[in-house]
């Protein structure tokens, strides 16, 4: 996502003027890479058209990079002057204190009804959905289509076939024949993806954390002596190296294959790489599951405003809307009707892939107010399970043992 810094007020919560007018704030994370596609841009013109249609309601935006839009948001909430409506990363915490409207409160039913399932049940605490989502992306594995031909490779579907193709890059002076981003920009992304195609995941079927379950150790010991023990992984050490580092090496022609986002596809093209996607490998053949990402619209109950908000949000989440917001950004729209426009759209072929991943994508527990501090553990110390000194089973633990913590403070 973009770090691009915009600037805002602070304060202007939602307001109702003496003529009954109403002011909603919106505070909105930043998509864009320039002020040229700036999320700025979309929410203003949104606002504008939807003002223009409903004259006793104004909708003031304040967009914030991502690095700053969760913080912004809490530091507001904290001083007593929640906004409206946010869109960010989180939502959990905010539902366990009780400030949110639900999604029953505010949307119409057909608007509900057009999440798509996993999505909505990713936002939802003890069955009530709290967190809209509002954004999606999934995972695949990119590759470099000109290495692969010098090598004489097909793309990997199996773990092995996967290390044998990366030692077949190193050959060919590959500098990073598989980039592994465990750093602590988005390590929990890179790891849930090695672990859902490992057959385990952060979360068991019961719903209880199982970050030190056999299938995970197994996985990180595969990458341990497997991949970053036989020197597959490049030149920096995967706990050194974030997720955009890795994507800018793979634009410049660097890297042979590594987990990827739509995102990815704009670097590489402007880069002229040719590159492909393929899902994920798995220990026997390619993933069943994928890894999937979603954002969160969330609505405040501090200023009321809940019918104009409701009204908003349903102009937010039509089908032109959606599909303006998901094509300006290469993300995945979050509505069936949305998905299914672009499934059948030939200017939307290349996100295909994407979108063909996400029935099957399984989320972060975004729901769980423990998810956050378990995310931040495992950015900071994922990275050690894979040293030569490492012990993945070790690691692991220690991370489960912080899941349980958290969860128990719950």
């Amino acid at each position: 996502m973009s770090a691009l810094g915009m600037t805002a007020v602070l304060g202007g919560c939602g307001t109702a003027a003496d003529d009954g007018a109403v002011t909603l704030k919106l505070v909105a994370a930043d998509y864009g890479d320039s002020a040229a596609n700036s999320s700025q841009k979309y929410w203003d013109g949104l606002a504008e058209t939807y003002e223009s249609k409903h004259p006793g309601v104004e909708v003031d935006v304040s967009v914030y990079s991502w690095n700053d839009v969760d913080a912004k948001v809490k530091d507001m909430v904290a001083a007593g002057h929640a906004p409206d409506m946010a869109q960010i990363g989180s939502y959990a915490d905010y539902a366990a204190d009780d400030l949110l409207y639900s999604a029953d409160d505010l949307l119409s039913i057909s608007t509900q009804a057009d999440f798509a399932s996993q999505l909505a049940g990713a936002g939802e605490v003890d069955g009530t959905l709290y967190g809209m989502p509002f954004a999606a992306s999934t995972r695949l594995l990119f590759y470099n289509k000109t290495l692969f031909k010098k090598a004489g490779l097909t793309p990997p579907k199996t773990w092995d076939e996967l290390a044998s193709d990366a030692a077949a890059l190193k050959e060919e002076g590959v500098k990073y024949p598989y980039a592994l981003p465990l750093g602590s920009e988005e390590a929990q992304a890179e790891t849930m993806q090695w672990l859902l195609s490992g057959g385990g995941g952060y979360t068991t079927s019961m719903g209880t954390y199982g970050i030190d379950s056999t299938e995970n150790v197994d996985t990180f010991t595969w990458l341990k002596d497997d991949l970053v023990g036989a020197g597959l992984t490049g030149p920096v050490a995967p706990g050194k190296l974030n997720r955009a580092a890795a994507f800018s090496a793979f634009a410049d022609g660097e890297v042979g294959m590594l987990n990827g986002h739509p995102t990815l596809m704009q670097m590489a093209g402007k880069k002229g790489v040719d590159y492909g996607m393929v899902p994920m490998p798995g220990v026997d053949g390619r993933s069943t599951v994928s890894m999937g990402v979603a954002d969160w619209m969330t609505a405040f109950k501090q200023n009321g405003h809940a019918d104009e908000v409701g009204s908003f949000l349903d102009f937010v989440y039509s089908e032109k809307n959606v599909l303006a917001f998901s094509r300006e950004y290469d993300l995945l729209p979050v509505t069936l009707t949305a998905s299914q426009t672009m499934s059948t759209s030939a200017r939307d072929k290349d996100l295909q892939p994407f979108l063909d991943e996400l029935p099957a994508a399984e989320l972060y527990p975004a729901g769980r107010t423990s998810w956050p501090q378990v995310s931040a553990e495992v950015k900071k110390e994922i990275g050690k399970a894979v040293t030569s000194g490492g012990n993945p089973a070790t690691v692991l633990g220690r991370l489960q043992t912080t899941a349980m913590t958290a969860e128990s403070a719950e």
